[in-house]
């Protein structure tokens, strides 16, 4: 056994495919992490700003958009994704997994062609929305497919690298933007744009080459290709003995789930789905509400607030500490479990953002017109450390984690429903994080004028992390999909002691 992630000896087969492949899909995140990084830096390009200003100018006498207007910008992709992540069934359950990626995909590169040749802010809002209903689609599909194709015993890092591919897609926005902002042309901001492009073309390429869930299959009735795209994926024939056990596990799991009748959005929340679902639902939101995309959305603009200089570099370095934090996290989602790393993310969170925001309250104040005066450059310094220690605690933990967990609590008949909704669940509240930080943070009648003060609200969030996690996450570690039902069934078996429970000898679920 290497770092407790081998390959288990009674495991028939080979394991590298289905992870190459898991591990292939999680580009998706690549788009995700790359569409939500690039408006940051956008909103802060002079080119961009005079270009796009619909009269409004900025407290330092340039033509920008206004406070309103950069609230919409960033937060329709998200209304986008909320909706695509709600339609996501409708592809994934009518023209399966793979192929509603392949669709997803050209959602996406139809939003991108809008804000490339947009140059003012009706076209470039249009296309902000259709990227985001390709992403939120995305966003939904993807963990659904890892998690269907993965092996039981690093199921956890595949669905996580997720999570690691936006990442990647954050640090390549901030090491393009980075590269054009100085241009005083289009290019500053349609080079960062139509670089998408490409992303979106590597995931159509390769889906067409990769097999379909096997899960899906088994549930439109077609066995004899389930055990070819089973057996593709373990490496084995698909006649052998292990692919049938695996599959008939499967297949009986899932005809007692049609047994007891087909199900629809409601259905999510009926019986015993109600806890599965409050539970994604839950973490799903609660992950937003951690604060990340604040940085992320708006970290350039707030460093410049700050007074720090260099708000584009800062930028890169927060995304290049985003991406490597996210590293351990997938390997100690399997070695140590859902419910530590989940626990020990939010603690670090909440003390690191007490932190930021006491630096910031206690060090900075504003002149009579709301601009930020910086007392004490040492103060700012160490906030910023904080704020990289803040991502380093949410990157290894609650970022893939919020996706491991919702990929794997619900049963094939309700799991693209299910999936759909929590997933929808992360847009609404990005959404209202986008479109609430600008009036949160802002200076002026009608702003709230928090500046460093809104970690404080983060801070109180992640509190409420900590008591989510030990009432209502269970411990899914090591777990088939189906035995992971067999747990949510056992109503004798709380959150907190699910660490210790064991399966039955078949571990399908069964009445």
């Amino acid at each position: 056994m290497t770092l407790g992630l081998s390959k288990p000896v009674a495991e028939a087969g080979s394991a590298w495919p289905a992870i190459v492949i898991g591990v292939f899909v999680a580009f998706g995140g690549v788009l995700f992490g790359y569409d939500t990084g690039t408006i940051s830096g956008i909103l802060a390009m002079d080119y961009w700003e005079n270009l796009f200003s619909t009269g409004y100018r900025n407290s330092k006498g340039r033509l920008d958009v206004s406070p309103p207007q950069s609230s919409a910008i960033v937060s329709i992709l998200s209304a986008g994704t909320f909706f695509g992540s709600l339609a996501s069934p409708l592809l994934a359950d009518n023209i399966g997994r793979r192929w509603g990626l392949i669709a997803s995909c050209w959602v996406f590169n139809l939003g991108v062609a809008l804000q490339t040749a947009a140059t003012a802010l009706p076209i470039f809002l249009a296309g902000r929305f259709f990227a985001g209903l390709g992403v939120g689609l995305l966003s939904a599909l993807v963990p659904l497919y890892q998690s269907e194709t993965a092996p039981k015993w690093i199921r956890g890092a595949i669905v996580g690298a997720y999570q690691l591919a936006i990442t990647v897609g954050l640090l390549l926005a901030a090491v393009v933007n980075n590269a054009t902002h100085l241009r005083n042309d289009t290019g500053s901001y349609r080079i960062p744009i139509a670089v998408q492009f490409a992303w979106s073309t590597i995931l159509i390429v390769g889906m067409l080459l990769l097999p379909e869930s096997p899960r899906f299959l088994i549930k439109r009735g077609k066995l004899d290709k389930a055990a070819a795209a089973l057996g593709r994926l373990r490496r084995l024939p698909q006649d052998h003995d292990a692919v049938r056990k695996e599959l008939e596990r499967i297949r009986e799991n899932h005809e007692y789930e049609m047994s007891l009748g087909q199900v629809g959005y409601l259905d999510c929340f009926r019986g015993g789905m109600l806890k599965r679902q409050l539970t994604g639902m839950g973490l799903q939101a609660l992950q937003q509400l951690t604060g990340i995309n604040f940085i992320f959305y708006y970290g350039t603009q707030y460093f410049l607030n700050s007074g720090i200089s260099s708000a584009f570099t800062i930028s890169l370095i927060t995304s290049c500490i985003n991406v490597l934090s996210t590293i351990p996290g997938l390997y100690a989602t399997d070695a140590w479990g859902r419910r530590p790393l989940l626990l020990f993310g939010a603690a670090g969170m909440c003390v690191s953002q007490l932190i930021v925001a006491v630096l910031g309250t206690a060090t900075t104040g504003q002149d009579s017109q709301g601009n930020i005066l910086v007392y004490d450059l040492a103060a700012q310094k160490a906030s910023i450390a904080f704020v990289c220690v803040y991502i380093f605690f949410f990157a290894s933990t609650w970022g893939p984690l919020a996706w491991v967990v919702t990929g794997e609590i619900f049963p094939l008949k309700h799991r693209a429903r299910g999936l759909s909704i929590t997933t929808a669940t992360n847009w609404l509240l990005n959404w209202a994080i986008a479109y609430a930080t600008p009036y949160l943070v802002n200076y002026g009648e009608g702003y709230a004028n928090l500046q460093s003060r809104i970690f404080f609200v983060w801070a109180g969030c992640c509190l409420l992390c900590v008591a989510f996690v030990y009432s209502l996450v269970y411990e899914t570690k090591g777990l088939s999909l189906e035995q992971v039902d067999e747990l949510y069934a056992d109503k004798a078996c709380p959150a907190w002691r699910s660490a210790a429970w064991k399966p039955s000898a078949t571990g399908a679920f069964v009445s």
